[in-house]
């Protein structure tokens, strides 16, 4: 059975993933897929985001608009709501690029400023839960059951 530190780690790799395949695909510099580039932004900023909001224990359903899962971390981080309009952006590379609906294409700076506040946004969370995982020893050995999938869904 997983731990909430598990999910939390886990949560981290798959936003460490797609923001690898951002930066990634962004060495490509003018002939870089920029709608990829966005959307795996958008993907990392959100797993992110959920794992900070089960470090700070704050249930959460399956949704993918990153004000409001920011909104939600500020219920116990009021410095977070700081980003909250600059990284909501990320949000319409969620759907916007991935459907021929609206041919949305990014500009390559676009996309380097989705890459930049992925990053700062990653290292912000990072630096909240630095060192504080083991201060907490329920984060640690809380087991995680069929139950808590409810609370922290995808």
């Amino acid at each position: 059975m997983k731990t909430r530190l598990d999910l939390i780690k886990n949560w981290i790799i798959k936003a460490d993933n797609d923001l690898k395949s951002a930066h990634h695909e962004l060495s490509f510099n003018e002939e870089a897929v920029t709608e990829a580039i966005c959307f795996h932004c958008q993907q990392a900023v959100e797993k992110y985001l959920k794992a900070y909001l089960i470090f700070l224990d704050i249930p959460f359903k399956k949704i993918h608009e990153i004000g409001e899962l920011i909104l939600l971390c500020e219920t116990k981080d009021n410095e977070i709501g700081a980003m909250e309009d600059e990284a909501d952006i990320l949000t319409d590379y969620a759907v916007n690029t991935r459907y021929p609906d609206s041919l949305f294409m990014p500009v390559f700076e676009e996309a380097q400023e989705a890459a930049e506040l992925a990053k700062k946004i990653k290292e912000y969370v990072l630096k909240k839960m630095a060192g504080k995982i083991g201060q907490d020893p329920a984060i640690e050995v809380e087991q995680v059951d069929d139950e808590a999938h409810k609370k922290y869904p995808g």
